[in-house]
């Protein structure tokens, strides 16, 4: 599976645009990929998605930074390699239409499959395995990246958000809920607790 993590200006597809793209590839996770982008010229921009992401509009709008096209392009190139191209993530049907929405717009064939897998999912079932009831705010989960990260013995995910150290975040409390072992070398400071 690929785990994917992009920033974006807002949350719907069709008006908002992705700028920045992260991945890595589980099961040879020195594959990685990370690149910036413009958005889609006329994309909105909702300032709480900039606040999250720590991108500015002028950084959004800058005809410096490689065009969205360019960046679909290189990103399924990539992809390419990849045996297992299954999309995975923290929220991975919101990058998975966002990505499917970018190569639509640009004619771009789009080969990933529509399923995909959630850590939230993972994460929550573990939680139900252990007899653990998963935390709930307006009768319906409230189980957070922080509080996953957190129950697989890893910091909070640094603010601004980072697509590339999100997807990496995400791929290492993967591996600690699946396998109870570390993935990355970044993190192996940080135990795998016993339970997992």
């Amino acid at each position: 599976m690929i785990i994917i993590d992009s920033e974006t200006t807002g949350i719907d597809p069709a008006k908002h645009s992705v700028v920045s793209i992260g991945a890595i590839d589980f099961c040879n996770p020195t594959s990685q990929f990370y690149q910036e982008c413009r958005m889609w010229k006329g994309a909105e921009i909702l300032e709480q998605a900039l606040a999250i992401n720590g991108f500015t509009p002028e950084g959004v709008r800058d005809l410096k930074k490689k065009t969205l096209e360019n960046v679909m392009r290189e990103f399924l190139k990539w992809m390419e390699t990849i045996e297992d191209q299954t999309i995975a993530g923290e929220n991975p049907a919101f990058d998975r239409d966002f990505l499917k929405a970018s190569a639509e717009k640009y004619s771009i064939i789009w080969t990933p499959g529509y399923r995909t897998i959630d850590l939230h999912a993972i994460c929550y079932a573990h939680l139900l395995k252990r007899e653990i009831k998963p935390p709930i705010k307006n009768k319906r989960t409230n189980l957070i990246t922080d509080d996953i990260l957190n129950y697989v013995g890893l910091p909070a995910e640094p603010r601004p958000h980072n697509a590339l150290t999100g997807a990496k975040m995400e791929a290492e409390a993967f591996s600690r809920l699946i396998y109870a072992k570390p993935l990355l070398k970044e993190f192996e400071k940080h135990p795998v607790p016993e339970y997992l």
